[in-house]
């Protein structure tokens, strides 16, 4: 097979992926090739049983057309979402499905540097007890939090390698698959806007609650990473005169009044002294058994477990404001590990809106809480991925199998 037929092969697939049925016509299109020749690429790609007919498109009209979907048993991606303490490892299959138990550990970033050496050992892991054939899968993608420069594959704020080696050329050699790597929070977005609440949104801004308060942005319906792909560092806003230290070193930012971390902390100083309340037999020491925890009480009506969750709400509704100002985006979604507190989130942020925002410019802006919630980094590392499938890696891995 040529390269050249391989790429638009991987063309198909890779639109079956985010669109899940298209006709040919469809197709024909997105590939950018006439009818026949993508018409001929369909059937070699139905007899490869790497493609299924799924039958015919709703009528408009005329003859009905017959609509095609990728094979979920016959190409897997390697998803890894990471944060700063723990790191989840799953294999998903091409209609984002687990298809095996999430692997999940606790692997510190900061100041580790045998952080890398674990993470590829863990991923190799991983693949060898899944049982699926090597060459059934994809490629790894990897999401991870720090200044990510996913050109390069280095990320400058955890996992170094001597000599700035590339973290994406380092674990493809171990593993044998195309790796690809990007910040936590752009492939939040990026979930988002395939598969979630920003899906066919040209402007939508996604908070990524979590330990720190990431951003993710879709502009012109594209995911916007900035010059060197550092765009989206919403957590070190400097919007507070309260003198707390950033772990980045500044002073003020919006993460020290915001993060799921205060909040823990908060809620262990305020048990401490003597607050009346559900949570005081919290593991505080277990970042997330301490933040599940938290959540259930505000679910069952904890006074003090509700104020540090409005607090925060505020604070957060205080940076979206000035998201609101600068971009004016359709839609603002509140996604990632925060997401899990639904509509807790909602009313504080309102009422920072209406202190800080021109109405003009926030009631015209939907805010929502994700429906893929924890998932979506790992959902969105599987995207990167197939975002790249028609790159030069995937055309000479799959040349050397055939």
């Amino acid at each position: 097979m040529t390269e050249k037929k391989l790429l638009f092969k991987n063309k198909i697939l890779k639109e079956l992926y985010f669109n899940d049925n298209l006709s040919c016509v469809d197709l024909s299109g997105k590939i950018h090739k006439s009818f026949p020749i993508t018409s001929n690429l369909i059937e070699e790609l139905v007899a490869e049983n790497l493609v299924i007919e799924t039958g015919y498109a709703p009528s408009t009209g005329g003859r009905r057309p017959l609509t095609y979907s990728i094979r979920t048993d016959k190409m897997y991606v390697v998803s890894v979402a990471m944060d700063q303490f723990v790191t989840k490892i799953a294999i998903m299959d091409m209609q984002n499905k687990f298809v095996s138990p999430i692997e999940k550990f606790v692997l510190p970033l900061p100041d580790n540097a045998q952080a890398i050496e674990v993470l590829q050992k863990k991923i190799a892991e991983v693949i060898d007890l899944s049982g699926i054939p090597k060459e059934k899968f994809v490629g790894v993608g990897i999401g991870m939090p720090g200044f990510v420069d996913v050109k390069k594959g280095i990320n400058y704020s955890y996992l170094q390698l001597p000599d700035n080696k590339s973290i994406t050329k380092y674990i493809a050699e171990k593993t044998g698959l195309p790796v690809f790597i990007d910040n936590d929070s752009s492939l939040t977005a990026l979930a988002e806007y395939y598969f979630g609440c920003a899906k066919g949104e040209k402007d939508a801004m996604v908070v990524n609650i979590g330990w720190g308060i990431g951003l993710g942005m879709i502009l012109n319906g594209e995911l916007f990473r900035g010059h060197e792909g550092f765009a989206g560092e919403f957590s070190h806003i400097p919007l507070f005169l309260n003198g707390k230290l950033c772990w980045c070193g500044k002073v003020g930012c919006l993460e020290t009044e915001t993060s799921l971390l205060l909040i823990i902390e908060q809620a262990r100083e305020g048990i401490k002294s003597g607050r009346l309340s559900r949570m005081k037999s919290l593991p505080f020491e277990n970042l997330e058994l301490a933040y599940n925890g938290i959540i259930k009480a505000v679910k069952e009506g904890d006074q003090f477990a509700a104020e540090l969750f409005s607090k925060a709400g505020y604070n957060i509704g205080k940076g979206i404001a000035i998201l609101i100002h600068l971009f004016n985006p359709k839609k603002i979604i509140l996604s990632g590990r925060g997401a899990s507190a639904g509509q807790i989130w909602l009313a504080p942020i309102q009422q920072a809106l209406s202190e800080h925002c021109i109405p003009r410019l926030y009631q015209s802006t939907d805010i929502e809480i994700s429906t893929l919630g924890m998932d979506a980094e790992l959902i969105g590392a599987a995207a990167l991925v197939m975002e790249n499938y028609e790159r030069k890696p995937f055309i000479k891995k799959l040349l050397a199998v055939k």
